[in-house]
């Protein structure tokens, strides 16, 4: 433990001789106003600061009532008490600039999370023509991406309960920046999805490090408030990704070229646009301290009295009152292996052996941290978090996909009904220099007919004859020839070529300067109303947000969670009743902005139920869950699009359902101490 004199600390460092003298004068004189000259003060009030309120101290009484009812009735000896003694020093650091400050920092963090959740879903309708990508591709880079978060919560959350939330929160977001900036220059789809991937396994350890190292700067009275806030910027997220997508990936007709192996067009803008967040929250990471309970947890106590001493002196001087002086005395901690682990290292002799000994030793030491979360007194709590996660990860973003596959699918629906069918017809020495669209052609004959500098979107030819005809700069997006019969024709400078042929019968036929890369197919107009879709189901979320927020502390989480997911269940089986693309956009609002207030509580008590030494590792873990969630609920619901609607909604129902009533067997967490 720590016990420091008044006047030094270790090595001599003179922590309250840093004020002038007349300073500790007047410190000394606020500190005994009130007393008796000859009254003791009682053990844990800290010199210099008033007395706490009657409210604050009756809270703090019971909470070490409870506690010390609990190790009796335990028969546990009284081996450490620093949940109790740093609560108190976070309640007499206050709640204020420095707060702030970190929330604003961590949240762009949180933010940078959200916008890569994004990314992939808005630059696929661009990339794919950019990079020739197949629909067997384009479901791999999804997969991918999501495994890559999978793993990396796995690796990040217990890399930061040994090495530090600051130092590894640092190394999620360069990894994230540094992959993320390659990615938009990527050509080859090979380089694109391994730059993505790498992307996903650094941003995926984001949030079990940001929700950990907030709350321990909390109070108890502040975390589920303040934690819930920090939530909205997952949202923000959401909103930037949409907002700059709606603006640049529409036109991406700009861009420039170098050859035909070289193309920069406007989603790749895009994506270098996404990385503004996560570039702004290293950069304010790097100017902010360590968590000061990762570091007591691990015997480094002068750094986290320092910290400490930092964060009160920053809170009060930004209220007006200087004048209060931070005096800790004492801090106990627990014992660690630390000494030990260092001896390992300097025991070794070439910097490859301490190198080698030194990551042996993390990796052991993660592995097991994991296996100590299976303890029995965990067992139960951590199975049912478990399950609730999974539960309300599988329904938000199966769902998540099924909204915008759905709103793609009606309008599918609705643009095939509007097809214009052409049978038979016989058309001789006609310039075509009109678009084509939405059209199919059956057992036509185009004799000496000239198509030139026109755009053919979403066209068939079927049994068809083509005579002495002559094609030149055409531009086609889903268009098609089958089992037609091409004589003495030619084709000039289009984008017309083997793949859009299909069984058909060719004689004398030529092809000059074809254009057959994908990415010179610019000319589908994007569907603004996916963008649309996202960004309101993103902006629904702020209501739910900021309800849950206000209630958090006051009903508690679990009554949050049960009530959201069951809620969430309810809104789900409207989406039966749904038949417009009104409707579903709809009915899907009104899901995310119920279902969000679940997300809030669930994080929160996941913060809040396990010990520090385990904190992200756990919250890492149960994140990895989320994201397998997310995998599964993702290719089951897209499976049915198009099938049925039924299965897809009843699956949610169920699982909100079965996940509400089992969150209400979870511990409530509302008035526990960070242990």
């Amino acid at each position: 433990s720590l016990h420091y004199s008044e006047g030094s600390g270790p090595d001599g460092y003179p922590y309250q001789t840093d004020f002038p003298a007349k300073d500790e004068e007047d410190a000394a004189s606020d500190a005994t106003e009130g007393h008796d000259e000859g009254e003791q003060m009682y053990e844990g009030e800290y010199q210099g600061i008033p007395h706490p309120d009657e409210i604050k101290e009756a809270r703090r009484a019971a909470r070490m009532e409870a506690r010390r009812k609990a190790r009796q009735e335990a028969q546990l000896e009284d081996e450490d008490d620093l949940p109790d003694q740093y609560e108190n020093i976070m309640e007499d650091c206050g709640h204020g600039r420095f707060q702030w400050t970190l929330f604003a920092v961590l949240g762009l963090a949180l933010m940078a999370d959200g916008v890569d959740s994004y990314v992939v879903g808005f630059v696929l309708p661009s990339a794919e023509k950019d990079m020739c990508i197949t629909n067997a591709d384009k479901g791999m880079l999804g997969l991918l991406v999501y495994v890559a978060m999978l793993a990396g919560a796995l690796v990040w959350g217990g890399l930061s309960d040994k090495l530090g939330r600051r130092k590894v929160l640092i190394y999620v977001l360069t990894i994230d920046i540094v992959f993320s900036f390659l990615s938009c220059f990527a050509q080859g789809y090979g380089f694109f999805l391994f730059f993505r991937f790498c992307s996903g396994f650094g941003i995926g350890g984001s949030i079990p490090i940001v929700y950990t190292y907030f709350a321990e700067f909390l109070q108890i009275e502040k975390r589920g408030e303040h934690l819930s806030w920090l939530c909205m910027f997952w949202m923000l997220g959401g909103l930037y990704a949409s907002f700059t997508a709606w603006g640049i990936i529409p036109h991406y007709g700009w861009g420039f070229a170098i050859g035909t192996e070289v193309q920069f067009h406007g989603w790749r803008a895009f994506i270098l646009v996404c990385t503004f967040p996560a570039i702004a929250a290293l950069v304010g990471v790097i100017f902010m301290p360590e968590s000061p309970r990762f570091l007591l947890e691990n015997a480094r106590h002068d750094e986290a009295w320092m910290i400490l001493r930092n964060v009160h002196d920053t809170n009060w001087k930004a209220k007006g009152e200087p004048e209060r002086v931070f005096t800790v005395t004492n801090i106990k901690t627990p014992q660690t292996q630390e000494d030990e682990f260092i001896e390992i290292q300097s025991e070794t002799g070439t910097a490859f052996q301490r190198w080698t000994v030194r990551h042996t030793t993390l990796l052991q030491q993660v592995m097991s941290n994991v296996m100590s979360l299976s303890a029995a007194e965990l067992r139960l709590q951590g199975l049912f978090l478990v399950i609730v996660w999974f539960c309300l990860a599988f329904s938000y973003h199966g769902l998540g996909v099924w909204f915008p596959d759905m709103i793609k699918y009606m309008q599918y629906e609705e643009y095939e009904a509007k097809t214009r069918v052409f049978h038979r017809e016989r058309v001789e020495r006609f310039h075509f220099n009109f678009s084509l669209v939405n059209q199919i052609h059956r057992e036509g004959e185009y004799i000496h007919d000239k198509f030139e500098d026109i755009e053919m979107r979403s066209v068939k030819f079927e049994h068809s004859l083509f005579e002495n005809c002559y094609f030149e700069d055409i531009r086609s997006t889903n268009t098609f020839f089958e089992n037609c019969t091409l004589k003495n024709t030619v084709f000039y400078n289009t984008d017309l070529w083997e793949e859009k042929f299909k069984d058909c019968r060719m004689e004398n036929t030529t092809f000059l300067h074809p254009k057959k890369g994908c990415h010179l197919n610019f000319q589908e107009e994007n569907d603004i109303v996916i963008y649309l879709v996202s960004f309101l189901g993103s902006l629904a979320v702020l209501p739910g947000n900021i309800i849950s927020a206000l209630f958090m502390d006051k009903i508690g989480r679990i009554k949050i969670i049960g009530g959201s997911m069951l809620g969430s269940a309810a809104c789900s089986f409207l989406l039966l009743l749904s038949f417009s693309q009104g409707a579903v956009i709809c009915w899907q609002c009104l899901f995310y902005a119920v279902s969000v207030a679940a997300w809030n509580g669930l994080q929160v008590i996941s913060v809040e139920v396990y010990p520090t030494a385990k904190r992200a590792t756990a919250f890492g873990i149960l994140n990895a869950v989320c994201k397998f969630a997310a995998i599964i609920g993702s290719f089951i619901f897209a499976s049915f699009i198009g099938i049925t609607r039924i299965v897809p909604i009843f699956l949610a129902i169920a699982a909100l359902a079965c996940g509400g009533l089992l969150a209400l067997k979870l511990p409530e967490t509302r008035e526990k101490v960070l242990s």
